[in-house]
């Protein structure tokens, strides 16, 4: 009985173990035909990863140009619309509020969810934003349409450049890779000003919008074939009170830079928004440091190189305006260029800053390191901003403006490649898109308080010029040209300091691959 007992009891419990064995054998088996795929998807990334980088490049362009050719089609859109003067700012206002202040959240998402369905719902949303907003019947359709625009380029930017980081690996790949990015993202607010000044006088300031379109079909159709796909095998954490404190202290920076335009400085819009947005912001650093899962892990931050990075690209971004809006001014308003004119007249600088940033940093920054570039781009587009205070009246473009355009092109071809490089060099895989939307935030951020703080101080300018003077249409006109030189001297001095600080800050070597913190 007892024999014939146990021969049940060891053939039930080996019918166990075999039905338990087959499914772990089915799970092992699914586990591992999910690796082979997954394998596959990252070998044709890597093989096709120079069209990979055709396709995060042309995403890139669509969001750094929509900062700027928005700009040129804005007084036909106003006309068509019919909105006053005083809301004429929000067109702008509402994509620079959403996209600068949900970047770092943006950034943790596509972390946290995966980098390829993010960069595909950001293009998707991009888009159908960009639909509504060339389609808009009212003033307030538009705006909306274009905050929707921040909000899916929130999401769109720090994937983007996250896939660049984690695609190109190999030191002298991935400086030529950065090189053509930096490109994109440094030539871009000069692509807009030119495209938009082409679809604006040959099409309608719809088409600025519409324009979009075809940029994400070619990225969506290129990102949907090649990127690598699935959710990140570690996946962080979100801080939700650190994400509400981010969003929230970059937000009232960029409106607290917004309202200065309109606004004085002694305004409590102004100054009242701006200490609000450090507040919020010194909280968020608290909040980071005790976080479990920090939306901003220090260490990002703390790395000497990235940090450095980090702050050349503000301080880049803030000084090229100068360029970018007060030249544009004079173009349009002194020289009496058209549009399309004053674009063609940005592109000798335009090429200039690609063939630096592709060519000096694929044969410098793989075995130098930044510091041999950045402080010297910053010296240089310093010299190209103080070079343009000489301008006046009179002045022509190939005598007085085309050298210090090529010297402003040079220097920046130095910055913006080996800095998008470097703040994301050596991250690790689950902090690579924070990181890509520290670059973006920097750089926004850097291009509002660029915008507001320049124009403040060159409206300023030109008030007090014409102070005990009869406003002759010779004196109006000097005093306009007495403040586009205050602008260029106050962008010499921003590229100045980044001069000082870069130098001051980056380490000298070659590219590191690890976290290597400021000591205290």
């Amino acid at each position: 009985m007892k024999h014939r007992s146990d021969g049940p009891a060891d053939q039930g419990g080996g019918g166990s173990s075999g039905g338990q064995g087959g499914g772990e054998g089915r799970h092992a088996g699914r586990q591992a035909e999910r690796q082979a795929k997954r394998e596959v998807v990252r070998n044709r990334a890597q093989a096709h990863r120079w069209w990979v980088l055709a396709v995060i490049g042309t995403a890139q362009l669509m969001v750094v140009l929509d900062a700027t050719i928005v700009n040129i089609a804005l007084p036909s859109a106003q006309k068509a619309l019919g909105f006053s003067n005083g809301n004429r700012q929000w067109v702008i206002t509402a994509y620079a509020l959403a996209f600068g202040s949900l970047l770092l959240l943006g950034g943790r998402v596509a972390d946290m969810v995966g980098r390829k369905i993010v960069f595909l719902t950001g293009l998707v949303g991009f888009a159908a934003a960009s639909a509504v907003g060339g389609a808009a019947q009212s003033f307030e359709m538009l705006v909306v349409a274009r905050a929707a625009q921040g909000v899916f380029g929130a999401m769109l930017a720090p994937a983007a450049l996250s896939l660049l980081t984690t695609t190109f690996t190999d030191a002298k790949e991935r400086a030529k890779a950065f090189g053509i990015y930096g490109a994109v993202a440094g030539a871009g607010g000069a692509v807009g000003l030119l495209l938009g000044g082409v679809l604006t006088e040959y099409l309608d300031w719809r088409w600025c919008l519409y324009v979009n379109l075809i940029f994400a079909v070619l990225a969506i159709v290129g990102g949907a074939r090649l990127l690598e796909g699935g959710r990140p095998a570690e996946r962080p954490g979100l801080d939700l009170p650190g994400a509400f404190l981010a969003t929230a202290g970059l937000f009232c920076i960029v409106y607290g830079f917004s309202n200065a335009e309109r606004h004085h400085w002694g305004s409590a819009q102004t100054w009242g928004f701006l200490l609000g947005g450090v507040v919020l912001l010194v909280l968020f650093v608290v909040r980071e440091r005790v976080a479990a899962h920090p939306l901003l892990p220090l260490r990002v931050v703390l790395n000497r190189q990235r940090g450095a990075s980090y702050l050349a690209i503000f301080l880049a971004g803030a000084g090229l305006f100068g360029v970018f809006l007060f030249l544009t001014y004079y173009l349009q308003q002194i020289q009496g260029y058209s549009p399309i004119k004053t674009g063609l007249a940005f592109l000798p600088m335009v090429g200039v800053m690609i063939v630096m940033s592709v060519v000096v940093t694929n044969a410098v920054l793989p075995r130098t390191g930044p510091k041999p570039l950045v402080p010297p781009g910053m010296l240089f587009a310093a010299g190209g901003m103080a070079w343009l205070t000489g301008l006046d009246l009179h002045s022509t473009y190939a005598a007085h403006i085309l050298a210090p355009l090529l010297l402003t092109g040079f220097g920046v071809g130095l910055i913006f490649a080996p800095a998008f490089n470097m703040a994301t060099a050596g991250v690790r895989p689950r902090d690579a898109g924070v990181a890509s939307a520290m670059v973006n935030t920097c750089q926004q951020v850097g291009g509002s308080v660029g915008t507001s703080l320049l124009n403040t101080l060159a409206t300023t300018a030109a008030t007090n010029y014409v102070v005990g003077k009869r406003p002759t249409k010779l004196v109006l006109a000097q005093a306009q040209m007495h403040s586009f030189t205050v602008a260029f001297w106050w962008s010499a001095a921003i590229f100045g300091l980044g001069v000082v600080l870069t130098g001051l800050i980056y380490r000298w070597g070659r590219p590191a691959t690890g976290d290597q913190t400021i000591a205290t």
